[in-house]
């Protein structure tokens, strides 16, 4: 006697065609230019689908995730890209291609960067910080004129000063010979405040630097809304 066959499953949809048109990616770039769009959804129009039981969205958050954010995924050859889940040859093909216009871009023209002139400015790089749950810590990497190299992702999860190893936070300013960086880290609670220990590895950074003939410029800590604080302004970890 066959046995009683189960309830089929609820069925889940995870195709974008749920969304609201106007939030798909492609329809806001249309509507809003691409500098609007989050840095999950260009890389979702370059992937355009996703795989089963993931969309085109999951699969570009995951990937920015799982890699450390823009830097970490440039960082990645092709043979890892291709055998990231959710990805294969044909759209680590067209990421990688995607990735590598970006970089001769930048080269060929150093004068379209970003130029940090302001704490403000520099704050303006981490706005994905402030809604962040989970605390982050990032550097931005200057040239001789202050134009932005890269803005690699150093630490996620709880920072403290026996966590950051000054070594590991350097190692990206090095490869990419820079002559200044900014560091950055948001606080999930919203609350800007410098603690104790912010101050403490600031001093740490700052005295690294000068070994290694890197001006450390500045330690922005990101809260919520329009929150952050400087604390080279505020004589903080800064001799």
């Amino acid at each position: 006697m066959p046995l009683p066959s189960e309830p089929a499953a609820p069925r889940v949809e995870y195709l974008l065609t749920t969304l609201d048109k106007t939030q798909l990616p492609r329809e806001r770039l249309r509507a809003h230019g691409a500098h609007a769009l989050k840095n999950e959804e260009l890389i979702a129009i370059i992937l355009r689908t996703g795989s089963a039981g993931e969309n085109v969205l999951h699969l570009a958050e995951r990937l920015l995730h799982d890699c450390g954010g823009l830097a970490g995924l440039a960082r990645q050859p092709f043979s890892e890209l291709e055998k990231f889940k959710g990805m294969g040859r044909v759209k680590a093909i067209e990421l990688a291609a995607a990735v590598e216009l970006g970089r001769r871009m930048l080269a060929a023209a150093p004068e379209e960067r970003t130029v940090i002139k302001s704490p403000g400015d520099a704050a303006n790089l981490f706005a994905d910080l402030r809604a962040s749950e989970q605390e982050m810590m990032r550097t931005v990497l200057l040239d001789t004129k202050n134009r932005v190299l890269a803005t690699p992702t150093i630490y996620r999860g709880s920072l403290h000063t026996t966590v950051i190893r000054v070594t590991e936070l350097f190692r990206e300013a090095v490869r990419h010979n820079c002559a200044a960086m900014i560091i950055a880290h948001n606080h999930p609670s919203g609350d800007p405040t410098p603690s104790p220990e912010d101050v403490a590895v600031t001093r740490e950074i700052v005295q690294a630097g000068k070994i290694l003939d890197i001006d450390v410029l500045d330690h922005i800590v990101i809260g919520a809304g329009e929150k952050y604080v400087s604390l080279k302004e505020r004589g903080l970890g800064f001799s």
